[in-house]
């Protein structure tokens, strides 16, 4: 287990990437060190504030979705999400990054995703500003489901694995220092009997860090 932490140490704690995490990794990256400025400046950030220097950042480096996203490829939506019709093999989720306290959060969760579950890891497209607010766009594989998901089996793969169930659909790792939440069955799907993790929620506790 300690080389599964030591693995996500390196993915969220250097800038190292390759392949198709560059793009999530650069737009970590800076959102990183923009945060540490402002620790090093003992000033505490505001997401307002984060997400203006994010902008800034979007825009000089062309990371700004191109494309419309039309209402007609609409086909449902979460609290936090909103999936629209890609293609015939995949979906785009726009995110605004509410279940987070900073931007930076939302981007450490989507690379703790593409370590764990790479079968529907998330691809980057870019930014995008929808009535004011600021989304990120990304596309996903569209999974088919042949059954119900059984959250039994699920609470069953995620134990083996090191969580620990805390209540409802949400999870802990200890020994990692993760936060796994909101694994309801709309999240997790199940195709000829194996699960598919789509819509993950991570958070980093202070003992990831140690």
């Amino acid at each position: 287990m300690k080389s599964i932490k030591n693995e996500l140490q390196n993915i969220i704690c250097t800038d190292e990437c390759t392949g198709k995490e560059n793009q999530l990794k650069k737009i970590q990256h800076f959102l990183r060190r923009n945060a540490e400025a402002g620790a090093n400046a003992q000033k505490q950030q505001l997401k307002s504030e984060e997400t203006a220097a994010l902008i800034a950042f979007a825009g000089s480096e062309g990371l700004f979705y191109p494309n419309d996203i039309s209402e007609k490829e609409f086909i449902g939506a979460g609290a936090e999400q909103r999936v629209f019709r890609y293609d015939d093999f995949s979906v785009i989720k726009t995110n605004d990054s509410i279940f987070y306290s900073f931007w930076l959060d939302y981007f450490n969760s989507l690379l703790i995703h593409n370590y764990f579950f790479p079968t529907t890891s998330y691809d980057f497209l870019g930014f995008k500003i929808i009535k004011n607010n600021l989304y990120a766009v990304v596309r996903q594989d569209f999974i088919v489901t042949t059954e119900s998901t059984d959250l039994n089996l699920v609470r069953d793969f995620l134990n083996y694995n090191g969580f620990t169930n805390t209540r409802n659909n949400d999870y802990i790792h200890h020994e990692i220092g993760l936060i796994f939440e909101d694994l309801h069955d709309e999240n997790v799907l199940s195709k000829n009997g194996v699960l598919f993790f789509i819509d993950t929620i991570f958070y980093l506790l202070d003992s990831f860090y140690k």
